[in-house]
């Protein structure tokens, strides 16, 4: 019997598509009987190493009035909200620092509660209300929905070994070729970019198990 495939997911809560990705995952991943190795990361510290034209293209993008790409972008959104089954509301201020955020994920994983955590973290951002996971009052309110120590919470994330935790994990991905969030891979070097190639990772998956 093959061994089971090595499944990997890099997010940042303040990425949408991460968080229809890190929704859909969860039971496809569990239907193929496989774990997912989590990899919190820093997606500005991506695009700043190799993406950087993506900040041009959203700005000329989002400040031109009436702009159809903008309309479809939305219905985008909300069309993959609706599937979800989960709230999708772009926040004023967008894209808030996830920095923070994103160290607490790795200090959850720690905990064994990187699952709820960062599923809180995404509905807190995204679900229309205090989106502001840069603010301690904010992730206050995401320990105690995890039931996660908060001094605990706040003595490990201002840690250096959580920082560079967060930062060997976005080095890594752009080592490895990554630009962006979400990233899969499987089996360490067969990487898919975005939430809609989850049906391309679980089709390499059932080739990889003798289901194809």
């Amino acid at each position: 019997m093959p061994a089971a495939p090595k499944l990997e997911f890099f997010y940042d809560c303040s990425s949408p598509w991460s968080y229809f990705a890190f929704t859909r995952i969860i039971p496809m991943a569990e239907q193929y009987g496989l774990s997912i190795v989590w990899r919190p990361i820093l997606v500005g510290g991506v695009f700043n190493a190799v993406n950087q034209e993506l900040y041009a293209a959203r700005e000329a993008m989002f400040s031109q009035q009436n702009n159809p790409r903008v309309a479809y972008y939305l219905k985008d959104l909300n069309d993959w909200a609706r599937l979800c089954n989960v709230t999708a509301i772009m926040p004023a201020g967008h894209p808030i620092s996830a920095v923070k955020a994103m160290r607490g994920a790795i200090f959850a994983d720690d905990q064994g509660v990187l699952v709820p955590y960062s599923r809180n973290t995404f509905a807190t951002y995204w679900g229309g209300g205090s989106a502001d996971i840069s603010s301690d009052a904010v992730l206050r309110d995401i320990c105690r929905q995890t039931g996660l120590p908060e001094d605990a919470f706040f003595s490990a994330i201002a840690e250096q070994s959580y920082k560079d935790r967060l930062r060997a994990n976005t080095d890594a991905l752009i080592a490895r070729g990554g630009y962006g969030s979400p990233t899969v891979f499987i089996n360490d070097d067969d990487m898919y970019f975005g939430n809609d190639r989850l049906p391309l990772v679980f089709a390499a998956i059932e080739r990889l198990q003798g289901r194809a």
